[in-house]
């Protein structure tokens, strides 16, 4: 059996060049989500706005952000990556600069509107950039390239309360230019120059019209479930899937998203990454919900107590891909895995014995550790198993897979956590009851999560090595 390597080779500087000018476009996208999120209030006071009506310069922003998202692969095989991924830079730039010149609140809505579409395509353009230039060590790549992107919600909220308390909120927006300035330039200078593909595809209008729409409505929908309505729009999405599915299996890979791609160990990086974002967005719902309802704590005090989770990440994500290149794919996942789940069961036992802080810091900051060690190496692993022709459009379907399974399990954790707390009040059963439940529910995805791990290839194969061996 091969075994990993046991050293690691030097990166050519090259790689880090461009890996940088990716990275910036993530880490501004995950920013300008953040710093505005925080600034809702403030903005509402500024236009004279209702706090209901004000929050989609958020809600439209991140809806905008799946809009597009089918398109990039398309576009990439249609112009080539290096004009989509500046053209992406030119138009955050000019949107950032008009939402900070904006006249009320609908001109700002507008606006993030924009924004957010061409936000929503940097995500996958930078993964596809990434992908491209670092061939046998994307999982070292990618390991510090996600440590910027972590800092966004970190940043975030620090550089939104400094503007407010000493300029205008404009400058919320405005002070994206010069970085996007910055950016594009460098991007100019760094982006390899590649062409059109030489096959290029007819444009799948029927396809992006259902898609394009089905990811919306299943954001929204997930968003809104508790609000009546919500149930029905979600409803409306899953139909939208289910047509579209069927229309792409039907066209292949003249779909505007090829379904074929989702083979071998591409659909297995795809699910596992599919339950890790849904962990990870799930578990930063739970557990906070938990301090603040359960435990009496207040807003700020949780913030702080959630850091260690964080930490935990940082403080491995740049180790991970040595890792994986070591020690494999398969071992490095499947170690994480155990961790994350490991931290979940603690958390359990903080539940139904009484909350301990010191164990519940732990608990977050192993369970941070063991997520990083999932995401990385399966990512990496789903992009080197195919093609280079083929990496525009797995690209464009990882991010969608990404981008579903946050909400999905999101929605599906608190729906449960709500139906076992109208339960437990309804038996007369201690409050924590329901809460145990769900965090007992959250440790049997993570179960699931280790399951697919399992199946994950052993070593990062290259499409081509991977052929070879089944010859």
């Amino acid at each position: 059996m091969a075994k990993a390597g046991s050293s690691l080779e030097k990166l050519p500087p090259g790689i880090w060049k461009v890996a940088l000018v990716a990275v910036l476009g993530s880490f501004m996208a995950q920013l300008d989500a953040t710093v505005v999120n925080v600034s809702l209030s403030s903005l509402a006071v500024e236009l004279h706005s209702a706090l209901e009506h004000i929050q989609w310069v958020t809600s439209g922003y991140l809806l905008a952000l799946a809009l597009l998202l089918p398109l990039s692969g398309w576009l990439v095989d249609r112009f080539g990556a290096r004009v989509v991924y500046l053209g992406c830079f030119v138009s955050f730039t000019l949107t950032s600069a008009m939402c900070g010149l904006a006249w009320s609140a609908n001109s700002l809505i507008a606006f993030r509107v924009l924004q957010g579409m061409s936000g929503g395509l940097l995500a996958p353009m930078a993964q596809l950039t990434m992908a491209r230039v670092a061939g046998k060590h994307m999982a070292r790549v990618f390991g510090y390239a996600a440590l910027p992107v972590l800092l966004g919600p970190v940043v975030g909220p620090v550089l939104a309360g400094a503007i407010l308390a000493h300029a205008s909120w404009r400058w919320l927006f405005l002070v994206n230019v010069p970085f996007s300035l910055f950016a594009l330039v460098w991007s100019w200078f760094v982006l390899p120059k590649d062409g059109p593909a030489e096959h290029r595809r007819e444009f799948d209008l029927v396809g992006f019209a259902l898609l394009a729409p089905a990811l919306v409505t299943f954001l929204y929908g997930a968003d809104h479930l508790r609000g009546g309505y919500g149930g029905l729009v979600l409803l409306g999405s899953f139909v939208l899937l289910a047509i579209f599915v069927r229309h792409a299996l039907k066209l292949g890979d003249h779909a505007i998203v090829d379904l074929q791609v989702f083979r071998g160990s591409f659909r297995v990086s795809a699910l596992t990454q599919f339950l890790s974002n849904g962990i990870a967005f799930a578990g930063q719902l739970l557990v906070p919900y938990y301090l603040v309802r359960a435990c009496g704590e207040s807003v700020v005090t949780t913030g702080w107590l959630m850091a260690p989770l964080g930490l935990g990440m940082m403080l491995v994500y740049p180790q991970v891909g040595g890792f994986t290149e070591r020690f494999g794919v398969r071992r490095t996942a499947v170690t994480g895995s155990l961790l994350a789940l490991f931290g979940s069961m603690v958390l359990v036992g903080t539940v139904a014995h009484g909350l301990s802080l010191p164990v519940l810091e732990v608990a977050l900051f192993v369970r941070g550790m063991g997520m990083s060690c999932v995401s990385i190496p399966s990512l990496s692993s789903a992009y080197i198993s195919v093609d280079r022709r083929t990496l525009p459009m797995a690209t464009t379907a990882m991010n969608i897979v990404q981008r579903l399974g946050g909400p999905a399990w999101t929605t599906v954790v608190a729906t449960f956590l709500a139906w076992r707390l109208d339960v437990s009040a309804g038996s007369h059963a201690p409050a924590t009851r329901g809460f145990l439940e769900a965090f007992a529910f959250l440790a049997v995805i993570h179960l699931a999560q280790l399951l697919t791990a399992m199946r994950l290839p052993i070593l990062l194969h290259s499409a081509t090595e991977v052929e070879a061996v089944a010859s």
